[in-house]
């Protein structure tokens, strides 16, 4: 079974009570019972992490390189200004995905910016938690990740 990480950057640990109107109402323990289950239906083995410590989440990122792990990563606000995740994101060595819950261009303006977006695999923002499961699925159908 293929090894995934989903990583969360700040704040995402305070879903279902962070802006739920922007957010959704599903809390993050929720977002990763519903990950690791669709995951499992993939036949992907998904770890669900969240952190608001920039350089742990940097750290994460190497491990995914050294280990060859594809990636769901979620970068919450790091995404409009972490040069040093983005340059963690570029040493990716399996399919790195930009994920969003809400989407960011039909957002305050400073949110339309994305620094991770150029060395992701691709981009998916904008349908909730559904933004994970069509991840897992990219991820799931990409050669490189199931080796066919």
């Amino acid at each position: 079974m293929t090894r995934v990480l989903v990583l969360n950057g700040p704040n995402l640990g305070r879903l279902g009570s962070r802006e739920p109107d922007v957010y959704g109402s599903a809390d993050h323990a929720h977002l990763a019972e519903l990950c690791t289950e669709a995951g499992r239906e993939l036949g992907l083995e998904v770890e669900v992490r969240q952190t608001d410590d920039e350089a742990e989440l940097v750290r994460w990122l190497h491990e995914a390189a050294d280990g060859r792990l594809p990636v769901l990563l979620n970068p919450a606000a790091f995404t409009h200004y972490s040069y040093a995740l983005r340059d963690a994101a570029a040493q990716r060595t399996a399919p790195l995905i930009e994920i969003h819950l809400s989407n960011p261009h039909a957002r305050e303006t400073f949110r339309h910016l994305s620094v991770v977006s150029a060395v992701a695999s691709g981009t998916i923002a904008g349908f909730g938690t559904g933004s994970y499961l069509l991840g897992l699925r990219a991820l799931a159908a990409d050669p490189v990740v199931t080796g066919s």
